[in-house]
């Protein structure tokens, strides 16, 4: 079965009052998210990867040993790691729950560390790629950087956050301030209940 363009879970212009745009969504969603599911599709048509899930093509195409990724590999986490960004998203007033900024506290010292050890993931991050909040397979928290469409699921890591830091993501409304576009995105976008369900 095909893989489909999910919609997002709020209208296009619902985060504009919150630093991110009607079109940077138009453009991103609609655009970029499309690509990665179309171009996908027609990569793993016919062959030992068509009818698996999007975790199983991830972890079975990705090449540890090689900086250039495969096009199918490129195409699904790019798909998979869209689904989920969208998602850590809202336009709501988000508060942390408490056994999150535990966790995070526990790990980081505080939540300002861990925001500023974040923010220096994405804006250290050279080229286009993601910073992440993971859970390792320790059941700690850390944070890590990851180029281009690469994911936490490539080393057995448990995605809670992650910040898409390629141009098209924040071109529109911050031009090449990227640290900005970040902080932006921890201050005022994380859907941090939705983080919180995903340790």
């Amino acid at each position: 079965m095909a893989f489909e363009l999910p919609d997002l879970p709020y209208a296009h212009d619902a985060l504009a009052s919150k630093g991110m745009s009607k079109e940077t969504l138009e453009y991103h969603h609609d655009l970029h998210h499309k690509a990665y599911v179309d171009n996908g599709n027609k990569l793993i048509a016919g062959t030992e990867w068509d009818g698996k899930s999007m975790e199983e093509i991830i972890r079975g195409t990705y090449d540890k040993s090689s900086v250039a990724q495969n096009g199918i590999f490129n195409n699904i986490s790019q798909l998979w790691n869209h689904n989920q960004f969208w998602e850590m998203m809202t336009p709501n007033e988000s508060k942390m729950p408490g056994e999150l900024e535990s966790a995070i506290t526990e790990s980081f010292g505080s939540v300002d560390k861990f925001k500023e050890d974040f923010a220096a993931a994405g804006a250290g991050q050279f080229g286009s790629g993601w910073a992440w909040l993971v859970k390792d397979e320790g059941g700690g928290l850390k944070v890590t950087k990851t180029e281009n469409g690469v994911n936490p699921l490539c080393f057995g890591q448990t995605a809670l956050l992650g910040l898409d830091v390629w141009e098209h993501s924040y071109y529109i409304d911050y031009r090449n301030k990227r640290p900005a576009y970040i902080s932006n995105f921890l201050d005022n976008l994380v859907n941090w209940e939705n983080v919180a369900s995903r340790i």
